[in-house]
């Protein structure tokens, strides 16, 4: 499964009002070959050993606790809050999370193909602290230093939720 650094967002996306407000914005893909769908990406996405690491962080820093359970609960529609974000946007496909600073944003979308493929994405905004006159966009010393981390660490994020979705998709048919 190959992880792609998208040049342009889809149709429709939540992520783009950030983009054109000349937000930080960036957008990775990866085609899953199965159909899944939003409920299933978000549950998969927010429990992943990798992600679950990041959830301990946040409970150690800023106070902000989450379980698997609460994770379930946010991908069902069922609650507009999880750990240090508040659901900014939701359609059938996507979700657009704001971070309780409302500095950044997580996108997640995923487009079910007739082919039996579905496209995850998943992409992130960074809020400008100023735009100078001039123009310029200044995103603070701390994005700059921290940019090819997260870039990595977005990869690694749309992988492993991959994977656990494959890995469950493939155990679907011997649970019965």
């Amino acid at each position: 499964m190959k992880v792609t650094s998208l040049s342009q967002l889809p149709p429709d996306c939540l992520l783009q009002a950030y983009r054109d407000a000349r937000a930080y914005t960036d957008g990775f893909s990866l085609d899953l070959p199965r159909v899944v769908s939003l409920t299933e990406y978000i549950l998969a996405f927010y429990t992943t050993p990798l992600f679950k690491a990041e959830r301990l962080v946040l409970t150690m820093l800023v106070a902000k606790p989450s379980t698997d359970e609460q994770a379930r609960v946010l991908a069902a529609g069922d609650t507009d809050a999880f750990a240090a974000w508040t659901v900014e946007g939701r359609t059938e496909n996507q979700i657009l999370m704001c971070d309780y600073q409302r500095k950044t944003r997580s996108w997640l979308m995923c487009e079910p193909h007739c082919t039996g493929v579905t496209r995850l994405y998943f992409g992130s905004a960074v809020v400008p602290e100023r735009i100078h006159s001039n123009g310029e966009v200044y995103l603070g010393v701390g994005f700059h230093m921290l940019l090819p981390f997260h870039k990595l660490y977005s990869y690694a994020l749309l992988r492993s939720a991959a994977r656990r979705m494959l890995i469950k998709g493939g155990n679907r048919g011997k649970e019965g």
